[in-house]
């Protein structure tokens, strides 16, 4: 299983907005955040499924280490 990192945010209207920087346009939003985890999983996922299916390279997990 690979990790990456989600970084959330509220818009102006409340809606919660969540996006990965290590899958360049891979974002999503939801009402709350249950919605928006249950979306941001089957987002990353799509994402992955279209690199493997076009044969490029999946990005692997990133990590930060804090100095």
């Amino acid at each position: 299983m690979v990790s990456y990192r989600v970084i959330i945010e509220q818009d102006e209207d409340g809606v919660l907005v969540a996006r990965v920087p290590d899958l360049p346009g891979c974002a999503t939003e939801g009402k709350n955040r249950e919605e928006l985890m249950a979306n941001v999983k089957e987002a990353i996922e799509a994402y992955l499924e279209a690199l493997k299916k076009d044969g490029a390279p999946v990005p692997i997990e990133m990590a930060q280490i804090n100095v």
